[in-house]
């Protein structure tokens, strides 16, 4: 797998560009795809990681030569996401501190801002030697046992907290505070308008909050409102006095349940609801890897790595037709 993604991604740069390859696993459909040519059933639980994974190791040792860099990957090699970036960086001359920002941004919209119920265990950051970026991250349900995922490009993102996604996808659809949804441009306001006042006339509100009836469609239980950990953090954003939502998200602290504490605020007190809409459109099954419909063919797999490694080496000598079959593929995407 890893060496069949590395000549994917080498075909794709040579062809389209390091743009043109964010683009694609920015596109959950032809990430999809991608995961299925490497080896997976259309429905396999790991094809995310793996996909990933396998593209990161497979442009191990040439991403200079190619412009393009992924960093990140599952659980804790998640959290190194920042030093990765930095390090291409201090190879490079890429100014990293704007990816950094990008990465965490993109995690924390994701953990915090839209809150589904799934817990981000898998972020990679792809992005070239031109500071275009993309994300591809993906969160788990453990009630439910499901998969969620997440797709950012730096290209289709005006605003980090008003409609960021190039996609997210998921089986399942449900109830959603979603923070970062046109709908919700009110209560971003209102949130970080009210995270600038002190901590005390907070922590009163919420008191007297707990005596209310809370509205079916808020995502918020009582139990959530801990006056004496929420006061932490209120003091926190009242010596940062942030200037927007954004700036807001950005603080170290502020998670899930300060942004449902404050979301309440807005809703209850300053009359301006968050939206509840889901925000994922697009589909992927989760199953088992189960040789649906048919178990890897090693040999053939094999062929197919010198196919492409053959047809690039003669690409870069000026043979591009060996690219036609590639090209192929491409319609069969809509020019994704």
């Amino acid at each position: 797998m890893r060496l069949l993604a590395g000549e994917i991604t080498r075909a794709i740069v040579l062809e389209y560009g390091s743009v043109g390859f964010l683009q694609r696993v920015s596109a959950p459909g032809w990430f999809q795809a991608l995961g299925c040519v490497l080896g997976f059933d259309w429905h396999s639980s790991g094809l995310t990681t793996t996909t990933c994974g396998a593209i990161k190791e497979g442009i191990r040792g040439s991403e200079e030569e190619l412009g393009l860099f992924a960093a990140g990957g599952k659980g804790a090699a998640s959290r190194r996401t920042p030093e990765e970036i930095a390090a291409s960086g201090d190879r490079t001359g890429i100014d990293a501190d704007p990816l950094i920002y990008a990465s965490r941004t993109a995690a924390k919209v994701d953990s915090a801002a839209v809150q589904d119920g799934y817990q981000i265990y898998h972020h990679v950051f792809f992005f070239d030697a031109e500071s275009n970026w993309a994300v591809v991250q993906q969160g788990m349900n453990e009630r439910t046992g499901m998969a969620r995922r997440y797709h950012w490009l730096s290209q289709e993102v005006r605003d980090f907290v008003c409609e960021p996604h190039a996609a997210i996808c998921c089986d399942a659809r449900g109830r959603t505070l979603n923070l970062v949804d046109e709908a919700s441009e009110g209560t971003r306001e209102t949130t970080a308008e009210i995270a600038r006042q002190g901590p005390q006339k907070l922590i009163s509100e919420l008191s007297h909050l707990k005596r209310l009836a809370l509205p079916r469609r808020h995502e918020v239980a009582l139990s959530d409102i801990d006056p004496q950990r929420l006061n932490r953090i209120f003091l926190k954003t009242y010596e940062a006095q942030p200037d927007d939502f954004e700036a807001l998200l950005s603080l170290p602290g502020v998670g899930a349940k300060s942004l449902r504490a404050l979301s309440l605020i807005a809703e209850l007190i300053y009359g301006r609801p968050p939206s509840f809409d889901d925000p994922a459109r697009y589909s992927f099954a989760h199953g088992g890897k189960d040789g649906t419909p048919y178990p890897v063919d090693r040999a053939l797999y094999d062929r197919s790595i010198e196919t492409l490694s053959r047809a690039i080496r003669r690409a870069k000598l000026s043979q591009p037709q060996q690219l036609q079959a590639l090209r192929r593929l491409e319609r069969v995407f809509g020019g994704q």
